[in-house]
């Protein structure tokens, strides 16, 4: 069923998206005094029609589409030709111009006000940089920095937004020196600090545990799972104990985390546990695992509420078309690179309905945490159509505005015959794209 739900949400959201942005055109030809025909919602055959001002709406069953008519059509589906001064094809260039991009506009409008309705609600992660992580390599740093000042590049790549940040971490090689170019809050002036990863050992009790300092009986961490190898192939803890104490130094210790990430040695460490209410203490061999210690860049969370936080808020919305158009630019030069596999960026309506369904049947999620997800995804996607309406194929925004500027360029309108050459050229890099992204969701499926 999770499919079908899925499924469901993708065809209507895509739709209410798409409605949108042919709305973004019809409200700014209304506004620029340019007639228009029809307004229909959707596509397919038609449910209820209504006319408003000279305007015929229409509202059709198929919810995949919609689209903004301004030509009259006669009674055998050809276009009039007119001199009518109000109609599109008529206007000035930079008139037609507008009504071409307000519907792209549309999107990122969408995806902003998306983005600053979800930062509202639950807060926001800035870009700027919090207290240093124990034992990270913003430890071995922190008086070269403070708190509070802004990242704006990792190795010299432009960090808009948390998640800019987030794709540099994940791509680049945790062994290499990573360069942060901060903006100091007192000053203005940006300033470099370098990570040097280090190569060090950990004792590890090869168990997954979560902290519990509320709501509960006993206080301490309580073990989500332990890995079969633990003890030497004789685990000591079980799923459900929870861990009080290690080495005598209780887990709730504000410099419990400088003491654990200190145990190095494969010398036993005594742990206290509470299982069915009794108190037990053991000692488990560790396992002593290589590893090059995290960078700890921690950001600072907000929350709106104060017209400060609210103006941040703005900020980090009004940025996230730049961090997605950041990503899939480094994605497709990933790409280029051989870094990264060609279906892996390119994702059509097979492809979303897969992410939706992801987070729809993931069972571990509330139900608010996958709305949450649902929402955002929306948002991503609205500020991804308004990135590729923008492309020169028939069809999409992007044809006509290459029309328009090269009418501009050269003094006069484009002759027939160039434009169905152009037209021809984009209809096969559509049909390419299209049948591109329908074989990367399939890849992708296959093979993850």
């Amino acid at each position: 069923m999770s499919i079908v739900r899925s499924i469901i949400f993708v065809i209507i959201m895509l739709g209410v998206l798409a409605t949108l942005h042919e709305l973004g055109h019809f409200w700014v030809a209304r506004l620029l005094k340019i007639k228009v025909f029809e307004v229909s919602i959707f596509v397919g055959p038609k449910l209820l029609s209504w006319k408003h001002k000279d305007v015929n709406f229409t509202i059709r069953l198929i919810p995949i589409g919609a689209y903004v008519r301004f030509t009259e059509i006669d009674d055998e589906g050809y276009v009039v030709e007119s001199s009518d001064p109000d109609l599109l094809i008529n206007q000035p260039r930079i008139k037609r111009l507008i009504v071409s991009l307000a519907g792209p506009f549309m999107n990122l409008l969408l995806g902003f006000i998306i983005f600053l309705t979800m930062f509202w609600a639950t807060g926001f992660v800035s870009t700027e940089i919090g207290t240093p992580m124990p034992g990270a390599q913003t430890n071995e740093v922190a008086s070269e920095y403070t708190v509070g000042d802004t990242i704006k590049k990792v190795n010299g790549n432009s960090i808009f937004s948390a998640y800019d940040l987030y794709y540099e971490l994940d791509s680049a090689d945790p062994s290499e020196v990573m360069t942060l170019t901060l903006k100091s809050k007192e000053t203005g002036k940006n300033y470099d600090v370098q990570l040097t990863p280090e190569l060090k050992n950990r004792a590890m009790l090869q168990i997954t545990v979560k902290t519990v300092d509320s709501d509960e009986d006993v206080k301490g961490w309580y073990v989500v799972s332990v890995d079969e190898e633990q003890n030497d192939n004789n685990p000591v803890l079980k799923a459900g104990d929870y861990i009080t104490y290690i080495n005598d130094v209780s887990v709730l210790d504000e410099g419990f985390s400088d003491y654990i990430y200190s145990l190095c040695d494969p010398d036993p460490i005594k742990v206290t546990y509470v299982r069915d209410g009794e108190v037990n203490e053991d000692e488990i061999i560790p396992k002593v695992v290589e590893y090059t210690t995290a960078r700890g860049i921690r950001l600072i969370p907000y929350l709106i509420d104060s017209p400060n936080n609210f103006a941040k808020a703005i900020s980090y919305a009004a940025k996230m078309p730049a961090t997605i158009g950041n990503i899939s630019v480094k994605g497709i030069k990933d790409i280029i690179a051989g870094k990264e596999k060609a279906y892996n960026l390119v994702s059509g309506p097979i492809g979303i309905t897969t992410m939706v369904n992801d987070v729809v049947k993931d069972e571990e999620d509330t139900v608010s945490d996958k709305l949450y997800v649902l929402i955002l995804l929306s948002a991503v996607i609205s500020i991804a159509l308004a990135f590729s309406n923008l492309l020169p194929i028939p069809g999409l925004d992007g044809i006509q505005i290459i029309f328009i500027v090269v009418e501009m360029v050269i003094g006069r309108r484009l002759s027939d015959k160039a434009e169905k050459r152009l037209t021809i050229v984009g209809f096969v890099l559509i049909i390419f794209l299209v049948v591109f992204a329908f074989i990367s969701d399939i890849l992708r499926i296959i093979f993850g």
